[in-house]
């Protein structure tokens, strides 16, 4: 989808971050990944766009579309 308003969860000094796609600088910044990824998904449905939470690696372990999925199949 990436309309350069998808929500990432990821990693941070100091916890973890909500970053927008593209942005410099952290949304914001949560002491627990669950905080985190359920700010990032509410942003996400805001904008209608997708959320991703990444891993302490940085790998992707989830991701929830809202709003236009472009997929023809259910799931």
């Amino acid at each position: 989808m990436s309309n350069g308003k998808d929500y990432w969860t990821a990693p941070h000094k100091d916890g973890w971050q909500v970053k927008r796609e593209g942005a410099s600088r952290a949304t914001s910044v949560h002491k627990t990944q669950a905080e985190a990824w359920a700010e990032t998904k509410s942003r996400a449905r805001d904008a209608q766009s997708e959320a991703y939470l990444q891993n302490q690696e940085g790998r992707i372990r989830e991701r929830n579309t809202y709003g236009n999925d472009p997929r023809k199949t259910k799931g």
